[in-house]
């Protein structure tokens, strides 16, 4: 019997992903987006999609449980407690220990996460995220990312381009070790570097919203993200990397 072929010897690890999108007020979005995720992700590289529901008053809801079946679940929040605890909700309830995110709203092109999935495994990057190379939203949104982009990478020397790009793949147990707080998703990025992971990004597509508007608005974005910032530095500076993995037996 061959060294590879012995009986001991562990499976090699499911390299399917748990889809985690959060979503709130997305009627009219989140229905195309998830038929076009089915669509366009091979059920090779796809092994469930979770929609977290974080207190929708619209026809959210109703558009997400048309489509439950097999590899689609939903959870929900009973009133809305932020994009940060929806992704964490949905990275805890996931099954498959490599995640990815995506926005609810349609901007995100779910093609793109083939090649940032194909980039993460067999010893890539620990994070692989999206780089929004075209922006399609409105001139003043675009400016005040540009300049949010620009002060986090100055004063936390995370190397990313573009923070705010739902499109992200990780490993499950790296991202339940970080700290959570509110505005968490924001940081993922420079969380997980100063825990000594490695981060590439790629580019991606970014697409025009169909409905509704966006759940942000630049002001108040920014005064929370200015503290945010300040408590992301005090973290990265009082962390100690370490990235823990075990050996398999002989």
């Amino acid at each position: 019997m061959t060294e590879a072929a012995r009986p001991h010897d562990p499976p090699p690890p499911d390299p399917r992903l748990s889809l985690v999108i959060p979503v709130r007020n997305e009627a009219g979005n989140i229905g195309a987006l998830l038929d076009e995720v089915f669509a366009t992700l091979p059920p090779t590289l796809l092994g469930e999609v979770i929609v977290i529901d974080d207190g929708s008053t619209d026809g959210t809801l109703d558009e997400v449980r048309a489509r439950l079946h097999g590899p689609l679940r939903l959870i929900r929040h009973a009133r809305s407690a932020g994009q940060s605890r929806a992704i964490r909700s949905g990275v805890q309830a996931a099954r498959f220990a490599r995640i990815a995110t995506m926005d609810g709203d349609g901007q995100n092109p779910p093609a793109d996460l083939i090649a940032l999935a194909a980039a993460q495994r067999n010893g890539g990057p620990h994070l692989v995220g999206g780089h929004r190379v075209a922006r399609r939203d409105r001139w003043a949104k675009r400016i005040a990312s540009r300049l949010a982009n620009g002060l986090r990478r100055a004063l936390l020397r995370d190397a990313c381009p573009d923070t705010g790009c739902g499109l992200k793949v990780f490993p499950r147990d790296l991202y339940l070790d970080l700290p959570f707080f509110h505005g968490q998703h924001r940081y993922l990025p420079a969380l997980m570097r100063a825990q000594g992971a490695s981060a590439l990004f790629l580019p991606v597509g970014d697409r025009a919203r169909r409905h509704g508007r966006s759940n942000y608005d630049n002001l108040r974005r920014g005064l929370q993200g200015a503290v945010d910032l300040i408590a992301v530095a005090w973290l990265i500076r009082r962390a100690r990397p370490v990235l823990v993995q075990e050996e398999p037996q002989p």
